[in-house]
């Protein structure tokens, strides 16, 4: 009863972060600079919504229920991919040869990940809805933790001076720690009971922690603005009078 609490208190604290956010932005002037993370919040909001009226309609151990989940599941990390590649793409926003590089890695990156999830189904045909699904959103899930964490290190090598980038960054790598970390667990023990339950609260804790740092990187702290000042004209010489 208690982790039903719990689990709900999560669900609902996440929502209304969610629905903050999209409202402070679309009234805001960083609505165009923040497109894509309005965008994936969004998405975020429409699968809490999506899973809690199938919840209540068909329960917890439904068939419909776990469909409904896994489909949204993988809907949420494609997102979450595009989600950072639209960081890879602002925090190029002044390189054009290297975005024109970056994209092209990204591409590869994203049909290797489907080429290896599409080895491992054919190897496991019968087994396809949740398990195929499950494999794959892991899959993605790391992959989005290693190029989230190469961009952080590009920012940091590069001194980027977007420093709301980078706390939207680190909020995204809070979020993609915890399920990749959970799900890897639950892989390993074979589904074991305290693996689903681990994975069942690891996932809402992350999401609200990233949800907290970009409530307050998106509120307090704006783009900052490098001015360079001109250079003081000089006196080349004084002619003194006796």
């Amino acid at each position: 009863m208690d982790s039903i609490i719990v689990g709900d208190a999560l669900q609902y604290a996440g929502i209304l972060i969610d629905a903050f956010l999209v409202i402070y932005v679309v009234r805001s002037t960083q609505r165009r600079r923040l497109a894509g993370v309005v965008l994936y919040i969004c998405c975020l909001l429409a699968a809490d919504q999506v899973r809690a009226l199938v919840l209540h309609i068909y329960g917890l151990g439904s068939p419909q229920y776990g469909y409904v989940y896994w489909t949204t599941d993988f809907l949420l990390v494609i997102a979450s991919f595009l989600l950072v590649c639209y960081f890879f793409r602002r925090a190029c926003a002044h390189q054009g040869k290297m975005w024109r590089f970056l994209r092209l890695l990204l591409g590869l990156v994203f049909v290797l990940v489907v080429g290896v999830s599409a080895l491992s189904f054919l190897g496991n045909y019968s087994l396809l809805s949740n398990s195929y699904l499950a494999e794959f959103n892991q899959n993605l899930y790391f992959t989005c933790l290693v190029l989230n964490t190469m961009l952080y290190l590009m920012l940091q090598h590069f001194e980027s001076t977007d420093e709301q980038l980078g706390l939207l960054v680190c909020g995204v790598g809070i979020q993609f720690a915890g399920p990749a970390a959970s799900m890897a667990l639950y892989h390993l023990t074979t589904g074991e009971s305290f693996a689903r339950s681990l994975v069942s609260f690891t996932v809402p804790v992350c999401t609200l922690g990233m949800l907290l740092v970009w409530a307050y990187t998106i509120v307090y702290v704006k783009e900052r603005v490098v001015q360079v000042s001109r250079p003081a004209k000089t006196v080349l010489a004084e002619v003194t009078l006796d």
